[in-house]
């Protein structure tokens, strides 16, 4: 006869055990048993084709239901369903590092569950696996079930509070191209293959997926006037990009390893760095971007963890010809495993697409593991001067081209700077995001021998 005291007696001895056998891994997570493309979960839609949460994902978020005065808290994907974490705490299925990091994740943010540490991460995702698994037994299904809440009838916050936010610049093939706009002759400046560019955005203006937000006004100045004038924004763009949640910090004046960095990264969603075109165009000199990026940026829900990534790495390279990067921003394991195959995509609606009911049209698709630079890379870097990056701190990746015709991440590539406008299917004409117009960026992994796991979107609609 089945005994449920013995039963959570043993799952809790279990989860202590894992997870003291899961503190020697490596920086370049390693796969375990979470990641096997067989498993399947007891909730069915985690188990369709082309979900972006199967059972070999779990990313994290900050929920509650719809039009409730619920307090926030933090959530699991799967399927279609979120695991309600601060319920699932009180079923006395967790135990170890599992319950640490379970009863760290009842807040209205996830710093304090980041903080804790890859092992605390990485035992709370195993429990869960371990939990959603179909050949777990129906009374744990039971108690579990009553923890779900369906995806459609909640309402997400940010994931958890960001502290300062650095955006990059490691896409080689945008900086090129945008480079020949302005310096024909000389596109890429040499500073770029020797050191992962960046400068430090609004943490302040960052929001979640499916926020609209009115056309930005500032400063801007035609070529063919001789004073500048305060008006809309007419360039518009959006930024394909991906961001990275900084997990464990590290002291000030003491910086990161490269081989240690993603140690301290907790995990990856997907970003819209919006941008103002014209006012950026006047700014930017000597200083770089101001009021063209601070007045919105748009992240998904979710946050995919790095042990979640770890069936989809690969080797990375520089090319022969290039300059090879300095000590710092080199290692056996960056060349083994440090780039990360993750596939992106753009899609656009426009108003009069949502009043004929047609569906947005795909403007491009990109893959990060064409970055000039790695994840570990732009933490190592930025912190080589001895800077202290928190938790919850924020990085991105900057815009991901790639070099390929249909691969550019934003409007300014599309339009060649705005020279030329493109046709859409139903025959709107752009060159830069007009009112109305509702950007969406979709990401996922995929290969053949792993499941397939996806960012979920961003979503964000210009309003006048």
């Amino acid at each position: 006869m089945f005994n449920y005291a013995y039963c959570v007696l043993f799952i809790n001895v279990y989860s202590v055990v894992i997870s003291i056998l899961m503190v020697d891994r490596t920086t370049m997570t390693a796969l375990n048993e979470t990641h096997s493309p067989d498993l399947i979960s007891w909730v069915d839609t985690a188990n369709a084709p082309g979900t972006d949460f199967p059972i070999q994902n779990l990313p994290f978020a900050i929920f509650r239901r719809q039009e409730s005065s619920e307090f926030f808290r933090g959530g699991v994907a799967i399927g279609d369903q979120i695991v309600d974490l601060l319920k699932a705490k009180e079923t006395d299925l967790f135990g170890g590092l599992a319950l640490s990091g379970i009863e760290a994740c009842g807040g209205d943010s996830l710093n304090a569950f980041m903080a804790l540490g890859k092992e605390c991460w990485s035992a709370l995702r195993l429990r869960l696996s371990q939990l959603l698994r179909n050949d777990i037994s129906e009374e744990v299904k039971q108690l579990l079930a009553e923890c779900l809440v369906p995806q459609d009838q909640v309402e997400f916050s940010l994931p958890c509070s960001i502290g300062d936010y650095t955006d990059f610049y490691t896409s080689i093939h945008h900086a090129t191209t945008v480079g020949s706009l302005f310096r024909p002759d000389n596109p890429l400046l040499p500073n770029y293959k020797w050191v992962p560019i960046g400068y430090h955005g609004r943490a302040s203006s960052i929001v979640v997926s499916g926020n609209d937000f009115a056309r930005p006004s500032g400063q801007t100045k035609s070529a063919d006037v001789e004073a500048p004038a305060l008006g809309p924004c007419k360039r518009l763009d959006y930024e394909l990009e991906l961001g990275v949640y900084m997990g464990v910090g590290n002291d000030l004046g003491t910086p990161i390893d490269l081989d240690s960095a993603e140690d301290h990264a907790f995990g990856v969603s997907l970003l819209n760095d919006w941008s103002a075109r014209d006012i950026q165009a006047w700014e930017y000199q000597p200083l770089g971007p101001f009021l063209s990026k601070n007045f919105i940026s748009s992240v998904s829900p979710w946050i995919v963890t790095m042990e979640a990534l770890a069936p989809f790495r690969a080797n990375w390279t520089r090319d022969a010809e290039d300059p090879q990067p300095l000590a710092y921003l080199d290692s056996d394991s960056l060349r083994d495993a440090g780039a990360i195959d993750i596939k992106l995509e753009v899609y656009l609606e426009t108003e009069q697409m949502r009043e004929a009911s047609s569906p947005a049209v795909q403007l491009a698709e990109s893959n990060f593991i064409q970055s000039y630079w790695t994840l570990s890379q732009m933490i190592a870097h930025h912190t080589v001067t001895g800077c202290n990056l928190r938790t919850g701190d924020f990085l991105g990746t900057g815009t991901q081209s790639g070099a390929s015709e249909g691969e550019t991440g934003s409007m300014l590539e599309l339009s060649s700077g705005g020279k030329k406008s493109f046709s859409l299917p139903n025959g709107e004409q752009r060159t830069f995001l007009a009112d109305g117009d509702k950007v969406i960026l979709k990401g996922w992994c995929s290969n053949s021998s792993a499941r397939r796991i996806g960012f979920g979107e961003v979503s964000g609609t210009v309003i006048p």
